[in-house]
Protein backbone atom coordinates (compact mmCIF):
# COMPACT_ATOMS: atom_id res chain seq x y z
CA UNK A 1 0.00 0.00 0.00
CA UNK A 2 1.42 3.16 -0.85
CA UNK A 3 0.85 6.62 1.29
CA UNK A 4 1.03 10.48 0.71
CA UNK A 5 1.67 12.44 3.17
CA UNK A 6 1.14 15.92 2.82
CA UNK A 7 2.81 18.40 4.94
CA UNK A 8 0.53 21.77 6.06
CA UNK A 9 2.14 23.05 8.89
CA UNK A 10 0.65 23.68 12.44
CA UNK A 11 2.42 22.87 15.87
CA UNK A 12 3.19 19.78 15.36
CA UNK A 13 6.09 21.82 13.10
CA UNK A 14 6.71 24.49 15.51
CA UNK A 15 9.73 24.98 17.17
CA UNK A 16 10.85 27.48 20.42
CA UNK A 17 12.89 30.61 19.51
CA UNK A 18 14.67 31.24 22.64
CA UNK A 19 15.36 35.30 22.01
CA UNK A 20 11.93 36.12 20.77
CA UNK A 21 10.08 33.47 23.12
CA UNK A 22 7.74 32.51 20.38
CA UNK A 23 7.45 29.36 18.73
CA UNK A 24 8.49 29.32 15.07
CA UNK A 25 8.42 27.43 11.76
CA UNK A 26 12.14 26.28 10.98
CA UNK A 27 11.80 22.72 9.02
CA UNK A 28 9.24 20.01 8.73
CA UNK A 29 10.05 17.08 11.37
CA UNK A 30 8.60 14.18 9.70
CA UNK A 31 11.21 12.67 7.96
CA UNK A 32 12.65 12.02 11.60
CA UNK A 33 9.45 11.71 12.78
CA UNK A 34 9.05 8.58 10.27
CA UNK A 35 12.51 7.17 11.33
CA UNK A 36 11.94 7.04 14.79
CA UNK A 37 8.55 5.31 14.70
CA UNK A 38 10.69 2.76 12.05
CA UNK A 39 7.42 2.72 9.87
CA UNK A 40 8.54 0.48 7.03
CA UNK A 41 5.72 1.41 4.77
CA UNK A 42 5.71 3.07 0.96
CA UNK A 43 5.01 6.72 2.42
CA UNK A 44 5.73 10.12 -0.25
CA UNK A 45 6.00 12.95 1.75
CA UNK A 46 5.27 16.55 0.17
CA UNK A 47 5.40 19.41 1.35
CA UNK A 48 2.13 21.99 0.73
CA UNK A 49 2.37 24.24 3.28
CA UNK A 50 4.22 25.42 6.51
CA UNK A 51 1.64 27.17 8.19
CA UNK A 52 0.15 27.78 11.59
CA UNK A 53 -3.86 26.89 11.07
CA UNK A 54 -5.12 30.58 12.04
CA UNK A 55 -3.07 32.01 9.23
CA UNK A 56 -4.84 29.46 6.62
CA UNK A 57 -7.28 30.78 3.96
CA UNK A 58 -9.66 29.07 1.90
CA UNK A 59 -7.20 28.78 -1.22
CA UNK A 60 -4.57 27.18 1.15
CA UNK A 61 -7.69 24.73 2.27
CA UNK A 62 -8.60 24.26 -1.43
CA UNK A 63 -4.85 23.60 -2.41
CA UNK A 64 -4.79 21.04 0.22
CA UNK A 65 -8.12 19.88 -1.44
CA UNK A 66 -6.97 19.63 -4.71
CA UNK A 67 -3.84 17.90 -3.88
CA UNK A 68 -5.78 14.90 -2.29
CA UNK A 69 -8.10 14.82 -5.75
CA UNK A 70 -4.55 14.88 -7.86
CA UNK A 71 -2.65 12.07 -5.65
CA UNK A 72 -2.26 8.71 -7.38
CA UNK A 73 -2.49 7.05 -4.19
CA UNK A 74 -5.67 6.34 -2.05
CA UNK A 75 -4.16 6.44 1.23
CA UNK A 76 -3.51 10.33 2.18
CA UNK A 77 -2.11 11.85 5.66
CA UNK A 78 -2.24 15.48 6.05
CA UNK A 79 -0.28 17.19 9.18
CA UNK A 80 -2.19 19.84 10.19
CA UNK A 81 -2.57 22.92 13.06
CA UNK A 82 -5.59 21.86 15.59
CA UNK A 83 -7.61 24.99 15.33
CA UNK A 84 -8.75 24.72 12.06
CA UNK A 85 -8.26 21.71 11.29
CA UNK A 86 -12.12 20.75 11.07
CA UNK A 87 -12.61 23.42 8.49
CA UNK A 88 -10.31 21.94 6.69
CA UNK A 89 -10.85 18.46 6.67
CA UNK A 90 -14.45 19.61 5.20
CA UNK A 91 -13.38 21.34 2.69
CA UNK A 92 -11.32 17.90 1.72
CA UNK A 93 -14.52 16.12 2.09
CA UNK A 94 -16.15 18.22 -0.14
CA UNK A 95 -13.92 17.38 -3.03
CA UNK A 96 -15.98 13.83 -3.30
CA UNK A 97 -12.81 11.71 -3.37
CA UNK A 98 -14.98 8.47 -3.18
CA UNK A 99 -11.86 5.58 -3.28
CA UNK A 100 -9.65 7.67 -0.60
CA UNK A 101 -9.06 7.19 2.77
CA UNK A 102 -7.34 10.70 4.15
CA UNK A 103 -6.63 11.21 7.82
CA UNK A 104 -5.29 15.03 9.01
CA UNK A 105 -3.50 14.94 12.43
CA UNK A 106 -1.77 17.64 14.08
CA UNK A 107 0.05 18.15 17.98
CA UNK A 108 -1.30 20.14 20.97
CA UNK A 109 2.79 20.30 21.82
CA UNK A 110 5.52 20.91 19.21
CA UNK A 111 7.37 17.43 17.93
CA UNK A 112 10.48 19.52 18.84
CA UNK A 113 9.01 19.68 23.03
CA UNK A 114 10.35 15.86 22.68
CA UNK A 115 8.44 13.13 25.16
CA UNK A 116 6.18 15.70 26.41
CA UNK A 117 4.59 16.20 23.12
CA UNK A 118 1.47 13.82 21.14
CA UNK A 119 3.22 14.13 17.96
CA UNK A 120 4.52 10.67 17.87
CA UNK A 121 1.39 9.14 19.03
CA UNK A 122 -0.70 11.04 16.91
CA UNK A 123 1.30 10.08 13.94
CA UNK A 124 1.10 6.53 14.72
CA UNK A 125 -2.53 6.50 14.90
CA UNK A 126 -2.85 8.05 11.69
CA UNK A 127 -0.77 5.44 9.80
CA UNK A 128 -2.73 2.97 11.29
CA UNK A 129 -6.18 4.53 10.76
CA UNK A 130 -5.00 5.23 7.42
CA UNK A 131 -4.23 1.65 6.45
CA UNK A 132 -7.24 0.55 7.89
CA UNK A 133 -10.57 2.57 7.88
CA UNK A 134 -12.80 2.81 4.53
CA UNK A 135 -12.63 5.23 2.37
CA UNK A 136 -13.83 9.00 4.22
CA UNK A 137 -12.01 11.97 5.63
CA UNK A 138 -11.09 11.45 9.22
CA UNK A 139 -9.59 13.42 11.81
CA UNK A 140 -6.72 11.19 14.06
CA UNK A 141 -5.81 12.61 17.58
CA UNK A 142 -5.97 11.33 21.09
CA UNK A 143 -5.77 7.90 20.13
CA UNK A 144 -9.18 7.92 17.88
CA UNK A 145 -10.51 9.00 15.11
CA UNK A 146 -13.39 11.13 13.92
CA UNK A 147 -15.28 11.59 10.48
CA UNK A 148 -14.85 15.13 9.16
CA UNK A 149 -18.34 15.90 9.48
CA UNK A 150 -18.77 15.20 13.43
CA UNK A 151 -15.75 16.39 15.20
CA UNK A 152 -14.46 19.46 17.26
CA UNK A 153 -11.84 20.26 18.82
CA UNK A 154 -12.68 21.29 22.99
CA UNK A 155 -10.17 24.23 23.13
CA UNK A 156 -11.03 24.20 27.07
CA UNK A 157 -10.23 20.45 27.49
CA UNK A 158 -7.29 20.10 24.56
CA UNK A 159 -8.88 17.40 22.68
CA UNK A 160 -11.13 16.40 19.48
CA UNK A 161 -14.57 14.88 20.69
CA UNK A 162 -17.24 13.99 18.63
CA UNK A 163 -20.36 16.26 17.92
Amino acid sequence: MKLRLFLAGGTIDKEYNEITAQLEFDLPHIDEMLATSRFTGDVKVDRLLLKDSLDMTQADRDLIADACKNADENHIIITHGTDTMVETANTVMQANLESKTVILFGAMIPYSFGIKSDAMFNLGSALAFVQTLPPGVYIAMNGRYFKADNVRKDKIAGVFTDL
